[in-house]
């Protein structure tokens, strides 16, 4: 077999575009391999470039080891707003933020993540108490982190949501004549940003306006101390008070703040399996509400309806008008 002949044949299986000297073909895979292999830890080195790790961490707010948060100071010569995000997990699970995009932090407000106690640790109300207790121990830090204590706003999703709005809607919690400095700070918001939070926990009502998969959700019944939906029904003179108190439906009033909620899906009723513990349903009974009272409650429904406002814009909003 002749030289010309034999190359002909090794170079009948390379593919089409390539060089045909082997050398050169071995060449260009090596390049292709360094380039792409350069690239690709540039690119990752990019992605993680972008998570920013808090400007204070794991900063102790209460007694209990659970209760923690973490903070993003933005450069500002003034104070600024500060929005404060409380994880979900259905009040069972989950944990702060540790790291958050810088996209986050370029909106002209700081940032906060924090952790509470839950009801595995301890049973509601401990979840939103801890959420209270967190806005007031931040308030005492507004001078040294340099934010506006009068621009807090909250935002969650799921439990996060809940306890959003819970802190949105109910009664102011400071304690004037407390021993505790912190307890004599003001719990209250200036406006909620909440997505897929469950407005109410009342089980007969969500079982008529949602139904049946809702309520054996276990955030339902679990987080108030009972065994199962059944008997949290069953003895609902047991749990009603503890239910109704740790529902943002039952302390709407008319001198609350905005909040602007969304739901992934328009999701029909009655829900009788799957997911109806972030129903749109809760989104309703609580514009509903809103709207009996005369208060602003911005809702979106994906795929159904669309709130007057983006979440950005409703963050503006509210900062700018509790400025004034």
């Amino acid at each position: 077999m002749g030289k010309l002949e034999s190359t002909q044949k090794e170079c009948l299986f390379q593919p089409k575009g390539l060089p045909k000297d082997q050398n050169n073909w071995i060449n260009f895979f090596m390049f292709k391999f360094f380039f792409f292999s350069t690239f690709s830890l540039f690119f990752s080195g990019l992605i993680f470039a972008e998570e920013i790790e808090p400007t204070s961490s794991d900063v102790s707010y209460g007694p209990h080891e659970d209760m923690t948060l973490n903070f993003w100071k933005i450069e500002s010569k003034t104070s600024t707003p500060l929005l404060v995000n409380i994880h979900g997990g259905g009040w069972l699970g989950g944990k702060k933020m540790e790291t958050v995009n810088p996209g986050l932090l370029k909106h002209g407000y700081s940032y906060a993540s924090i952790d509470y106690r839950l009801a595995g640790v301890e049973l509601l109300p401990a979840a939103v108490h801890d959420a209270a207790r967190a806005i007031q121990f931040l308030r005492t830090k507004a001078e040294e982190w340099n934010f506006d204590p009068e621009l807090i706003a909250v935002t969650g999703g799921s439990a996060g949501a809940a306890s959003s709005m819970w802190l949105a809607y109910h009664d102011d919690l400071a304690d004037p004549k407390s021993e505790d400095p912190v307890m004599r700070q003001s719990s209250r918001v200036c406006g909620a940003v909440a997505m897929g939070g469950q407005t109410t926990l009342d089980p007969f009502l969500l079982e008529k306006k949602i139904g049946p998969a809702c309520i054996r959700h276990p955030m339902i019944w679990k987080t108030v101390g009972a065994t199962s939906h059944e008997q949290l029904m069953k003895d609902w003179d047991k749990y009603k008070d503890l239910s109704l108190e740790c529902s943002p439906l039952t302390h709407v009033t008319e001198d609350d703040p905005p909040v602007w909620i969304r739901y992934k899906n328009p999701a029909p009723v009655p829900v009788i399996k799957g997911d109806g513990i972030h129903h749109a349903g809760f989104g309703r009974l609580l514009r509903e509400k809103c709207e009996e009272i005369g208060i602003p409650c911005y809702l979106s429904i994906a795929e159904n309806e669309q709130a007057e406002l983006t979440s950005a814009e409703f963050l503006s909003m509210v900062f700018a008008q509790s400025i004034k």
